[in-house]
């Protein structure tokens, strides 16, 4: 994007305030996260390993690596448990029997939950998210039931309190990277790439020494479900909180609006 252009989008755009507090949900993630640091760096090193089997261990070569290497820098996993990931995988491939898996389904008042899990035993991962979801009466549903109600997205979440930097002068950065949008919060900033941007766009930032709360290729709800009923929230809780435990169970994405 040009000077020119640049400046034109900024004094045309009108910088978002989300009614979607997305930071404070990821640093409540990180305080359990934290609390279980070792699940959360076994869960990035499948990641890791699936990547590397995929496309190399290049991570110049191989989008996918380098996607999860963002992530789990944001997560704050050493460079070198990193490092030591990839060799390990690149080493020892044929030890890689990790399948990608995917669920779609329902919770409480018809809210939309998608769970992606990496598994070595399908039929195990199978009845654990079925067994969350009926915990929880929901329900599984069929491929495609309520993917259509997301968009895949690369997003990168930026703490105030970790950023000197004026909003004006991120956002110049982001959108010249390639960024498709620039939010700003109470508590943090947001960031939208499409996906085969993302990577673009985390390297300029991280050249600017910016710390990220978050950032991820992600799936984001096109719109969100209040809950107001305690039971449904109870519920719903129930089976994001199993499927949390579940150690195959890779992310779940849903469109409550907490």
């Amino acid at each position: 994007m040009t000077e020119f252009c640049a400046k034109a989008f900024i004094a045309e755009m009108e910088v978002i305030m989300s009614g979607h507090s997305k930071f404070s949900n990821i640093k409540h993630k990180k305080e359990k996260n934290d609390a279980a640091k070792g699940k959360i760096f076994t869960i990035l090193g499948r990641e890791i390993a699936v990547a590397v089997k995929e496309g190399g261990p290049d991570p110049d070569n191989n989008g996918k690596l380098r996607d999860v290497i963002a992530k789990a820098k944001a997560n704050n996993m050493p460079n070198d448990t990193i490092e030591r990931g990839i060799k390990k995988a690149a080493g020892n491939m044929d030890a890689v029997n990790y399948e990608e898996v995917t669920y779609e389904g329902y919770g409480p008042n018809g809210t939309a939950i998608i769970v992606k899990a990496l598994t070595d035993n399908k039929n195990r991962t199978a009845s654990n998210v079925r067994n969350a979801f009926t915990k929880g009466s929901g329900s599984v549903g069929t491929q495609g039931c309520v993917s259509y109600m997301f968009d895949k997205k690369g997003q990168i979440i930026i703490d105030k309190e970790e950023c000197e930097m004026e909003a004006d002068d991120l956002m110049m950065i982001a959108l010249d990277a390639g960024a498709e949008d620039f939010a700003e919060e109470e508590d943090s900033f947001e960031i939208i790439t499409a996906p085969d941007d993302f990577s673009a766009v985390h390297t300029a930032l991280e050249q600017e020494q910016i710390a990220m709360a978050s950032a991820e290729v992600t799936m984001i709800p096109q719109t969100y479900v209040t809950l107001t009923d305690e039971n449904d929230i109870r519920q719903l809780q129930r089976t994001l909180d199993l499927l949390d435990e579940d150690d195959d169970v890779q992310c779940v994405y849903h469109n409550w609006d907490e």
